[in-house]
């Protein structure tokens, strides 16, 4: 059976370079246009992902005017098309041009079959990158994983738990590092619940004054203590029917983690300086950063309470355990950052996306968010560089790599884990994804076994 092929379109008016480039990408389907008027109605018959461009056309092939404007035209009517230009080597200031008017990269005459492979399989990736961020986008009105954006095996993972446990009234402990979104999966676990209507209270164990945080969570009636000239209502009792969400419970004090486990045994409270006791339905989301388990041997949590709200433990992977979420996310931080400061929609260029492939992110999404947020404020052109993001070379921290094989073959790597995600593990979808055969998908994932079984 014959999988989809990526198509592309060649725009070159030299019919003897036309059948060069059609030959040495035999793995695409190419289509040619040998003018922009020819272009245009095979960009709109075919919508292609990738379009390879020569400055040069008519009526005018020895200028690069009419090209600039078959650029522009492109951009207009199929904005996620992926534009390189194939120039000589007098011609690279126009490419440069023509990569800050918006074209994703450039390749020099003669043609290295390779390198022009190289960069084609890179823009068809980022191609899919952006398709699949318009689907999360897309689909994220009709669901309560707002804001939840998963392409990788490791967060569709945890995404599939959540959407098993809303339902439930199961007590769920959420750990992950610092910045990994544990926030917004509480309020996915909540808007999924059949709590869904009634009030989701938040409150941050770390953030409050031990003095306070008792208060806080219980109440207090009138006359309890200095200042307590009317009754209030804590955390706990204005959640009731619906979802109390203690972050950073790791950091609540001893003498009130008691407090709390006689609360969870019970679903009982009593205001301060209060006698009644008050019945509250509530349902418990805890999360923390901090190892509890090492907080128990450390005597600074209860293991009685650690065993209480640990009913259902969900572990959320740091930012560079989730392949190219990165990108998926930064696309969409990028959208929504532009719409907010009034900027004209933003790209993220190719040095771009390598940078946030490449960097750590010891923030995780919210150190992405902010570098984001700072960058759609500071660029100046139509795209984002990895100096708008602040990321160095340095700060990728990202080996040099020495030879095209070698370059290839991470991208190549890459590509399979990305589409072997985005197909749940199925071979045929992911050879479909990528536009190759079952048996070349093998020979690929057994190449890429052996290349990291050698690192």
């Amino acid at each position: 059976m014959s999988t989809k092929r990526t198509r592309l379109l060649v725009v070159e008016d030299d019919p003897g370079l036309q059948r060069q480039l059609k030959w040495a990408l035999d793995g695409f389907e190419v289509d040619c246009a040998g003018t922009r008027e020819e272009a245009i109605v095979a960009l709109r018959r075919h919508e292609p992902a990738i379009v390879l461009q020569d400055l040069g056309l008519p009526p005018d092939p020895n200028g690069v005017e009419e090209g600039f404007a078959t650029i522009a035209e492109i951009q207009r009517l199929a904005p996620r098309a992926k534009i390189i230009i194939v120039t000589g080597r007098e011609g690279r200031e126009h490419a440069l041009r023509a990569i800050k008017l918006g074209a994703y990269d450039f390749c020099q005459k003669p043609v290295d079959a390779q390198m022009l492979s190289l960069i084609i399989d890179r823009a068809h990736r980022i191609h899919q990158l952006e398709i699949e961020n318009q689907r999360l986008a897309d689909s994220r009105s009709a669901t309560a994983l707002d804001g939840v954006i998963a392409g990788s095996e490791p967060m569709l993972k945890v995404c599939r738990m959540i959407q098993k446990l809303a339902p439930t009234h199961a007590t769920v402990l959420l750990l992950g590092e610092s910045g990994t979104g544990k926030e917004r999966l509480a309020q996915a676990l909540h808007g999924l619940s059949p709590r869904a209507t009634r009030p989701m209270v938040a409150i941050n164990c770390a953030a409050i004054p031990e003095t306070l945080l008792e208060s806080e969570l219980f109440g207090y009636e009138r006359g309890a203590f200095t200042g307590a000239v009317k009754q209030t209502l804590g955390k706990i009792e204005t959640a009731d029917g619906g979802t109390l969400f203690l972050d950073e419970i790791g950091d609540m004090p001893l003498a009130l983690q008691a407090k709390l486990l006689r609360f969870l045994q019970e679903r009982l409270i009593e205001r301060i300086g209060g006698r009644e006791t008050i019945a509250v339905d509530v349902r418990i989301i805890a999360a923390t950063n901090t190892n509890l388990e090492q907080a128990i041997e450390q005597k600074t949590f209860r293991a009685d309470l650690f065993y209480r709200i640990n009913e259902v433990p969900v572990v959320i992977p740091p930012l560079r355990e989730r392949g190219s979420d990165s990108v998926l996310i930064a696309s969409y931080l990028l959208q929504q950052a532009c719409k907010r400061h009034g900027r004209p929609q933003l790209k993220l260029s190719p040095d771009a996306i390598l940078a946030i492939e490449s960097y750590a992110w010891p923030g995780n999404v919210r150190e992405l968010e902010n570098r984001v947020n700072s960058a759609a404020i500071m660029s100046e052109g139509k795209l984002v560089s990895a100096a708008d993001l602040s990321l160095s070379q340095m700060e990728q921290g990202a080996p040099q790599l020495l030879t095209l094989r070698e370059v290839r073959q991470r991208a190549e790597t890459h590509a399979v884990q990305r589409a072997l995600a985005m197909a749940g593990g199925n071979i045929s979808k992911a050879a479909e994804l990528l536009g190759i055969t079952r048996p070349t998908l093998y020979d690929l994932m057994q190449r890429a076994s052996t290349a990291q079984s050698g690192d």
